[in-house]
């Protein structure tokens, strides 16, 4: 199973600011261990919502692009992981390791499972899973 492990935003990241070296360090060092569980496919941390843009679409062929920054910090995104586990529970074991640092040990982590092909039964054709699979590649 494939999860997606997300560091919610908050004042701190959405104000810019980067991790102390230290902590910078120890994210490395966990990172290093999920990969040699074989459990980590890909992390980032991710710019303010300043840098970036909301697109919304209404349906009837209006999009509507604001650009950031974005009011509720706590509903954005700061950073990611793609794990892949045996159980959710394997995944909130690890998340429990993350590291945190004095004074900065208040980050909200959301995990949730990633839909997989055979999530979709018989809507999703064997055509589509053929061009979903040379898309995606080998997992």
């Amino acid at each position: 199973m494939l999860f997606m492990v997300i560091r919610k935003a908050d004042e701190e990241t959405e104000a810019g600011v980067l991790p102390s070296a230290e902590l910078f360090e120890a994210m490395g060092r966990y990172n290093e261990e999920l990969v040699k569980a074989g459990v980590l496919l890909a992390g980032e941390g991710l710019h303010p919502s300043s840098r970036g843009a909301l697109l919304h679409f209404d349906g009837a062929g209006t999009t509507t692009v604001t650009d950031g920054p974005f009011a509720e910090a706590k509903e954005l995104v700061a950073g990611f992981s793609v794990l892949r586990a045996d159980s959710l529970e394997e995944v909130v074991e690890l998340v429990k390791r993350w590291p945190v640092e004095d004074g900065h040990g208040n980050a909200e982590i959301e995990i949730r499972q990633i839909h997989e092909a055979e999530d979709f039964g018989d809507a999703l054709t064997e055509e589509n899973r053929k061009y979903t699979a040379d898309l995606n590649g080998p997992r």
